[in-house]
């Protein structure tokens, strides 16, 4: 069977896969141009985008923003997604049984998308899509390549929210994207 956006959308909205159905007040769908060469993709909704529905709201938000600008991109040219759709309490990472639950939901968003270009935000997001031992210090802005794809990671924005003297290595990989997006459309 062939899902459409608004299939997955309606699936994320009604699911009780997890126990974090239970506990959110929105699941958040990924959002951003359905035509993009771009996907980034997080571990988790935080408790603003919980409370909006809407993916890298609020401070961390404001981050990413300022890192696309910076390279040339902005949200409408790219696609924001998370591993997670549901809020884990206290901001932890995800569990393994909630990643595996939501997979399914990432996988249809890529199968739909088609993007060119991966980035993992963050070392949850990286371990699940790139490497079981991505190690996000020393790994970010490294390459691999699969089915056509090319990923990366870099630090989530609410890492440098904690550590803002990660700001220029991020701001570096993200210039690193746009050049490989560039490439890729000539």
């Amino acid at each position: 069977m062939q899902y459409t956006w608004d299939d997955i959308e309606q699936h994320i909205a009604a699911c009780t896969c997890c126990p974090l159905s239970r506990t959110r007040h929105l699941p958040v769908m990924g959002r951003g141009n359905y035509q993009a060469g771009i996907m980034l993709v997080a571990e988790a909704p935080g408790g603003q985008e919980d409370q909006q529905g809407l993916p890298f709201v609020g401070r961390s938000g404001e981050i990413l923003d300022r890192l696309l600008r910076g390279c040339g991109l902005d949200r409408e040219g790219v696609y924001i997604t998370n591993i997670v759709k549901c809020h884990p309490p206290g901001n932890r990472d995800p569990k393994e049984e909630e990643k595996e639950a939501c997979f399914p939901y990432l996988k249809y968003e890529t199968f739909l998308l088609k993007p060119r270009i991966i980035v993992c935000l963050g070392r949850v997001a990286a371990q699940r899509i790139i490497a079981p031992d991505f190690k996000i210090t020393k790994q970010h802005g490294t390459w691999i390549y699969r089915k056509n794809c090319a990923l990366t990671a870099a630090y989530h924005p609410s890492a440098i929210l904690r550590d803002p003297s990660k700001y220029g290595a991020a701001q570096e990989d993200f210039l690193e994207i746009a050049k490989k997006q560039a490439e890729y459309s000539q």
